[in-house]
């Protein structure tokens, strides 16, 4: 299945189950425990291994994971299927912000251009300091890096795009996932930065959890 059409059918699932939480999501990631379990693990997949990662493009330590996270992806490509999930908090301050930023990727994944692109999105948001957030200024930076203009805009105004970023949030609450960025391995493990490995040592933690 498409991960755009994957990542919706996840999110429908999840929305019959969500249940209005009684104050606003955290406006800002916290550090936290490396590898914990949560409480309402998915469902597991029956061939490969599934990592999720949840990021945010504006999240300095998304960006660092990037790389070493692309790196351990490649050496499990046998074993594990990676996926992404772009933060949206509903009712923080950076709600906006992370609905246009999840806009992009989810256009880039329906363009099949995540695996080219997704660095470039970070180092232009964090060395350039690129504002991507709205459809102008997405076409803007997709012109850049020689996507076609008009093969962007129908992606990025679709209605499984616009489906995707609605659902991120509900995403985010339905696997309790408060601080970025997050991997959770099968649905039931999830690494995340901590005050003694940091991100530096979240592939070894995904490593010890795949096998």
């Amino acid at each position: 299945m498409n991960p755009l059409l994957r990542t919706a059918v996840l999110a429908a699932v999840a929305s019959g189950l969500l249940v209005t939480p009684a104050v606003a999501a955290p406006e800002v990631p916290h550090e936290g425990g490396l590898v914990g379990r949560i409480d309402n693990p998915g469902p597991g997949r029956a061939v490969k291994q599934e990592a999720v990662e949840f990021f945010w493009y504006d999240c300095g330590h998304s960006q660092q994971l990037e790389v070493p996270l692309e790196r351990w992806a490649e050496k499990h490509r046998s074993d594990v299927t990676l996926r992404r999930v772009p933060a949206v908090w509903a009712g923080s301050r950076e709600e906006q912000t992370q609905r246009g930023h999840a806009r992009l990727y989810y256009t880039l994944e329906q363009l099949g251009e995540v695996d080219r692109l997704q660095l470039a999105v970070f180092r232009a948001v964090h060395e350039r300091e690129t504002d991507v957030t709205t459809e102008e200024t997405a076409l803007a930076w997709a012109r850049t890096v020689g996507l076609d203009p008009a093969g962007f805009l129908t992606a990025y105004r679709s209605e499984e795009v616009q489906r995707a970023t609605d659902a991120a949030a509900g995403l985010l609450t339905r696997y309790q996932v408060d601080e970025l960025p997050t991997v959770l391995v099968q649905g039931g493990q999830r690494v995340q930065p901590s005050r003694d490995g940091g991100v530096e040592g979240m592939p070894d933690a995904l490593d010890r959890l795949v096998g």
